[in-house]
């Protein structure tokens, strides 16, 4: 029998292919042909239906190899939504994967029929973070998966250049949930990037802010609404993945990759004030998915990390100071794979407070402690490393105890430096050995 969590991925992999081919077909399923445009050196498909004055154009999307297959398969899908129900309830109720409230998928199904997705909107925000624990097979904490709100993100220049569009907004919102109504923009109340239903379910429409910092609402054509600018979302939406929302037979939908959720999350945490609900739920996301990340998808996890700090010091600061506020075992685990010492982190150090040794017999060393941004380090010598340098060769666990209080001031000195400047070894804890003393002469 197939291990739980490769069925688990199996499962949702079937379902992610079947959801996204259904929605390609429902896309376009009247008679008609695809067709090619080359815009700056990058091929782009459109379907055309009619001909002379009354010929259309609907955009497909980027050339890839997928596409090309889904082009070549068109209709010959059929139509599978029992199959999908199935394998949705599968993922929610044999391995407990979460799904939107109700009123949350139904907003969704409808925003994903009209073509948002299709037209290259990307959900983002905590119902684009439901859709990571059945994309990476494992499950997250409940309290970091509830929302009421639906955050949709479009570059503006894709929005324009698609050539083509949904509905009005507030018309396809309005046919799920009549009570849906436009909120003025504080800024310009002629402008709209927020939709609230009488139930409290809030739909915002965001666009990058790559410019001069301005809140100002900018219009998306092919959504037909104006999005709120906001900072860092570039680097967010850019390159996101398909995904299946877990509602009905499965909402075939487009999120950020995680490990850029994860990055931007750490960074947009320190634009908020202290103390805020948001802003210790952007630390706790983005903790769990870096924990995540880290074992499932490290080279993915450098990858956004690598970017990140390349786009300048006030990303880099912004980074830096959002990791230190992730659980220090994560934080450790991050910083290994991204191939960092924990000396890059402004404030962290090593420090002691003389409390007693004790030797860990199951393990062969001196144990002591430490301390670094108010979390306790595990410091431990080896034996090898007593006997090699301090002395001890021949005695016994009380010997070699005392041995470390003669020289512990030199033996903290030597964790200090390999616990803040070496690679990482062990998470929250550094271990000195012998080859450790032989390298410190210098201390």
């Amino acid at each position: 029998m197939a291990p739980p969590k490769l069925v688990l991925q199996t499962t949702y992999a079937e379902l992610l292919d079947r959801s996204i081919n259904a929605a390609f077909d429902s896309a376009f399923a009247e008679d008609g042909s695809f067709i090619a445009k080359t815009v700056k050196n990058r091929k782009y498909w459109y379907f055309q239906t009619g001909t002379g004055e009354n010929r259309s154009q609907r955009y497909v999307g980027p050339e890839t190899p997928d596409l090309l297959e889904r082009i070549a398969r068109h209709k010959e899908h059929r139509d599978d939504i029992k199959e999908r129900r199935a394998l949705a309830s599968t993922l929610v109720r044999s391995f407990g994967l979460p799904r939107p409230l109700p009123e949350i998928g139904n907003v969704l199904a409808a925003l994903a029929d009209a073509g948002v997705f299709r037209l290259r909107g990307v959900l983002v925000g905590t119902v684009a973070f439901q859709a990571y624990p059945a994309m990476l097979g494992v499950r997250l904490p409940g309290a970091l998966l509830q929302t009421g709100d639906i955050d949709i993100a479009q570059f503006r220049n894709a929005s324009v250049a698609v050539g083509d569009s949904t509905p009005p907004a507030i018309d396809v919102l309005k046919n799920v949930d009549a009570t849906f109504r436009a909120v003025p923009h504080v800024v310009d109340g002629r402008r709209v990037t927020s939709y609230v239903a009488k139930g409290g379910v809030r739909v915002d429409f965001l666009t990058p802010n790559t410019g001069e910092e301005t809140g100002k609402p900018q219009a998306l054509p092919a959504l037909q609404t104006d999005a709120q600018p906001l900072r860092f979302l570039d680097y967010l939406i850019h390159d996101p993945e398909p995904a299946v929302i877990l509602h009905g037979a499965g909402i075939s939908v487009r999120v950020p990759a995680p490990a850029r959720f994860a990055i931007h999350k750490l960074i947009v945490s320190r634009r908020r004030r202290d103390g805020t609900a948001k802003r210790a739920k952007d630390i706790q996301q983005a903790e769990t998915l870096l924990r995540t990340l880290s074992e499932l998808r490290p080279h993915d996890l450098k990858e956004a990390w690598d970017e990140a700090r390349e786009r300048g010091p006030t990303w880099r600061q912004l980074l830096e100071e959002g990791l230190t506020e992730v659980e220090s075992v994560t934080r450790d685990l991050t910083l290994r794979t991204v191939g960092a010492a924990r000396s890059l982190l402004r404030g962290i150090d090593l420090n002691f407070d003389s409390a007693p040794p004790r030797y860990d017999v199951s393990r062969d060393v001196v144990a002591f402690a430490g301390r670094a941004l108010g979390r306790q380090v595990s410091c431990a010598i080896s034996r090898e490393a007593l006997d090699d340098h301090f002395g001890t060769d021949g005695l016994d666990k009380e010997g070699r105890v005392q041995a470390f209080l003669r020289s512990r001031s030199k033996i903290e000195q030597i964790a200090r430096a390999k616990y803040l400047n070496d690679p990482i070894e062990e998470p929250d804890a550094v271990l000195v050995k012998t080859s450790d003393v032989r390298g410190s002469a210098r201390l």
